[in-house]
């Protein structure tokens, strides 16, 4: 099989909802229609238990009725589920099997059954995310690009905080991203470097990167 013809097509679902008891079989029957469209069928089980496991744990730890928004994406050969909270302080924690009969199962069976999982904070909340495999022995380096995610933080946190979509979203998103660029420059001139070296470095970095990565698409 070639390797185009095993990546998972690209895409996203995005769902926003208050986190309750009663939404869960909800969300299992929409998490299984999903995968059913994008002919990943076989990953419904494991995407049902993931999701189930996010939202409970906002539930336990956050409180009922906390505002969430549950978004499924593909990228090459990685299934993404993120669940976005409002609350940066309470990060999951994998506890030891002691702790989890005291409390419930935590983040152990995400952490058993996921590719990967992990957090990512922003200033007003938090990403808890995971990954499963659509493709058995996939290789370990293929997870989405982490660079992109990385500089989305940044955006957030420097300025772009809320949600944009659309032209108008695309304009503010760049615009927010030129100015982070020329603040870097400056902080480069002020500390006695060569903002133009450093455009020139990053701009073969950049490239480098690019070519990288399309390698596997």
């Amino acid at each position: 099989m070639l390797k185009n013809e095993c990546a998972v097509p690209r895409g996203g679902l995005t769902v926003p909802l208050l986190a309750r008891p009663e939404e869960l079989s909800r969300l299992r029957r929409l998490t299984r229609s999903y995968l059913e469209l994008w002919e990943l069928e076989a990953l419904a089980d494991t995407a049902q238990l993931c999701v189930s496991e996010l939202v409970a744990n906002v539930i336990l730890h956050i409180g009922e009725g906390t505002p969430i928004t549950l978004r499924f994406s593909a990228h090459g050969w990685r299934l993404r589920i993120e669940l976005t909270d409002p609350e940066p302080h309470r990060i999951p924690v994998l506890l030891s099997a002691l702790e989890e009969a005291e409390s419930g199962r935590g983040m152990a069976l995400l952490d058993a059954i996921a590719a990967d999982w992990g957090v990512a904070l922003h200033a007003d909340g938090k990403v808890t995310w995971c990954e499963l495999d659509t493709v058995p022995g996939a290789p370990e380096h293929l997870p989405e690009n982490p660079r992109p995610v990385g500089a989305d933080v940044l955006l957030n946190l420097y300025g772009r905080t809320e949600p944009t979509s659309g032209r108008l979203g695309d304009a503010v998103t760049e615009d927010a991203a030129v100015r982070l660029i020329a603040d870097v420059l400056h902080w480069l001139s002020a500390h006695g470097h060569d903002p133009d070296t450093a455009l020139d470095h990053a701009q073969t970095r950049f490239e480098a990167m690019t070519a990288e990565t399309s390698r596997w698409n």
